[in-house]
C-alpha cells in the first residue's frame, strides 16, 4: 500500500516539476552558449545602437493569436496556371480579370498543400513566430500572421512569383531564350561584398552547375543576365568558365530586400496563381485589453470559486483550492509544451475547463457528505466518495471530449484552439481532481488526524 501511495506521490511531483519548467522557464536561455527558440524579457541584456542603450521589450510568454496580438489576415484564393510551368505564376488583385480561360492544370489537394508548404517557408522567413496558414474548401487559403510589425511586406512577400531566370544578352540589346532556372538552385543567401553592398549569394545542384559552367564556357565575353519575376537584377560580363555553381546576384539592394529576396527564392516558386481576395489588418490595442481582462476575470473566477469551496465544502474545500492551483500550472505548462497558440476561444476554453475542474470537486466532495450522513468514518467516506463519483465523472468528460474531437476535426482557427486547450484543461482536471485532490485531502487527514465529519461540513 506504503508503495502504491508513494508512486501517486512521486507521479504528481513529477508532472507538477515538468510543467512548472514548461510554463515558467521553457524559453529561459540559462547558457548563452544554448540556443534557445526565444528568450523571455528578464534575461535579455539592453542592447546599444550608437551609444544609446535601447529599452528592452517585453516578450509573451506564450504565443498569442492574431485576435490578442495584432497583426494580418489575409485569404488567398489559387487559380490555374495559364501552362504547366510552375515558374509563371503570378499574383493578381481581387478586381483583376483572367486574360484567359484555358485552365491546363486545375488546382488539386495536392497543389493547395504545396502552396501551403511553400507559403509558410516564406513567413517564417520574416521571422514570424507561428503563423497560422490552413486551407478553407478546394481553392482557398487562409493566413494569419500574429505580432508582425510590417504587414506590407508579408502580403508582398506572399504574392511574389519567384521566378529565377538565366538569358543571354544579344548584341542589339535583346535576350534570348531561358537557359537556366531557378529550379536548378539549392540555397541563396543574403551576404555584402567587399564594400559592404548588400547581394543575394547563391549556389546550383549538380545538373544545374555543369549547364552553368558550359552557358560560361561557351559564351565567353558575352553578358548573362539574372532575372528575377522577370525583372533583370544585374548582366555581369563572363571573363571565363564558371564552374561549381555559386554566384552572386547584384543590385540596389537594401539588405533586408536582399534577405527576404533570398527567403522567397529558397521558399520555391508558387504552383498556382493567387489572387488576395481579403487583407485586413488587426491592430494589437483590443488585443492587449482583451488579455489584461480575461486574466483579471479568471483571477476574479479562482478567488469566488476558493471562497465557495472553503464555505460549503471546508477540509475538502483547502484540498480542492490547492488541486486548481496545480491545475492551471499544468494546463500552462502543456501549453507551453505544444506550442500553443492562445486566442480569445482558447482563454474561454481554459476557463470552461476550470469550472468543469470544480464540478468534478462538487460531486465528490458531495458523495462524502452522503457518506459521511450515513455514518462512515471520514476516511472511508473519502474512497467511498471518490469510489461511488468516478464513473459519472468519467462518462460526463468523456462526452465532452467527444465533442471537442468534433470541433477540432471539423473547426478551423480560433475553434481548433479552442478545442485544444479545452480537451488539454479536461484531462488535466481528471488527473488534479481524483489523484491530486484525494492525495491532499487523505494527507491532511492523517497529518492532523481528523476524524470529526464537521470539517467536511456535516452535522450528525
Amino acid at each position: 500500500m506504503k508503495q502504491k501511495v508513494g508512486g501517486k506521490v512521486a507521479l504528481i511531483l513529477v508532472v507538477l516539476v515538468v510543467s512548472v519548467w514548461f510554463a515558467f522557464f521553457k524559453n529561459v536561455d540559462f547558457f548563452s552558449t544554448l540556443k534557445t527558440r526565444k528568450v523571455t524579457y528578464f534575461m535579455k541584456k539592453p542592447a546599444m545602437v550608437n551609444g544609446v542603450v535601447q529599452p528592452i521589450e517585453k516578450e509573451d510568454a506564450f504565443n498569442l493569436g492574431l485576435d490578442l496580438k495584432g497583426g494580418v489576415y489575409v485569404v488567398i484564393k489559387a487559380t490555374p496556371l495559364e501552362n504547366n510551368s510552375t515558374e509563371t505564376a503570378a499574383i493578381t488583385t481581387a478586381t483583376s480579370v483572367a486574360t484567359t480561360e484555358q485552365a491546363i492544370k486545375p488546382i488539386t489537394l495536392e497543389t493547395m498543400n504545396i502552396l501551403q508548404e511553400i507559403m509558410e517557408k516564406r513567413i517564417n522567413g520574416l521571422g514570424v513566430s507561428e503563423p497560422v496558414i490552413q486551407i478553407s474548401g478546394e481553392d482557398r487559403l487562409i493566413i494569419e500572421i500574429p505580432g508582425i510589425k510590417n504587414p506590407d511586406d508579408a502580403i508582398r512577400m506572399m504574392g511574389k512569383t519567384a521566378k529565377l531566370e538565366f538569358k543571354l544578352q544579344n548584341e542589339d540589346g535583346t535576350y534570348g531564350e531561358v537557359l537556366l532556372t531557378g529550379k536548378s538552385l539549392v540555397k541563396a543567401e543574403a551576404t555584402v561584398d567587399q564594400m559592404g553592398r548588400a547581394q543575394i549569394a547563391f549556389e546550383l545542384d549538380a545538373a544545374g552547375a555543369m549547364k552553368f559552367a558550359q552557358i560560361t564556357k561557351e559564351n565567353i565575353g558575352r553578358n548573362v543576365c539574372i532575372f528575377f519575376d522577370g525583372e533583370m537584377q544585374t548582366a555581369p560580363k563572363i571573363q571565363s568558365e564558371i564552374a561549381g555553381g555559386k554566384g552572386v546576384i547584384t543590385g540596389s539592394y537594401k539588405y533586408q530586400e536582399a534577405k527576404d529576396m533570398a527567403s522567397i527564392l529558397n521558399s520555391g516558386a508558387l504552383p498556382a496563381d493567387i489572387k488576395i481576395i481579403e487583407t485586413r489588418v488587426v491592430g494589437p490595442t483590443l488585443g492587449r485589453e482583451s488579455v489584461d481582462q480575461s486574466f483579471k476575470a479568471g483571477i476574479l473566477a479562482l478567488i469566488l470559486i476558493g471562497v465557495f469551496m472553503l464555505v460549503v465544502y471546508r477540509l475538502p474545500g483547502i484540498a480542492a483550492n490547492i488541486s486548481l492551483m496545480i491545475f492551471g500550472v499544468i494546463v500552462f505548462g502543456a501549453m507551453n509544451f505544444i506550442d500553443a497558440t492562445i486566442t480569445l476561444p482558447g482563454i474561454a476554453g481554459f476557463i470552461l475547463s476550470l469550472g468543469m475542474a470544480v464540478d468534478v470537486n462538487v460531486l465528490l466532495f458531495s458523495r462524502m457528505k452522503e457518506e459521511l450522513q450515513m455514518g462512515n468514518t471520514v476516511l472511508g467516506a473519502v474512497d467511498a466518495g471518490f469510489k461511488k463519483a468516478f464513473t459519472s465523472i468519467f462518462d460526463s468528460n468523456m462526452t465532452t471530449l467527444l465533442i471537442t474531437a468534433v470541433l477540432f476535426y471539423l473547426g478551423t482557427g480560433p475553434v481548433r484552439g479552442f478545442a485544444i486547450i479545452l480537451t488539454i484543461g479536461i484531462l488535466v482536471s481528471l488527473f488534479t481532481s481524483i489523484t491530486v485532490s484525494r492525495m491532499l485531502l487523505k494527507a491532511i487527514i492523517h497529518l492532523f488526524k481528523i476524524e470529526n465529519p464537521i470539517f467536511f461540513g456535516v452535522r450528525r
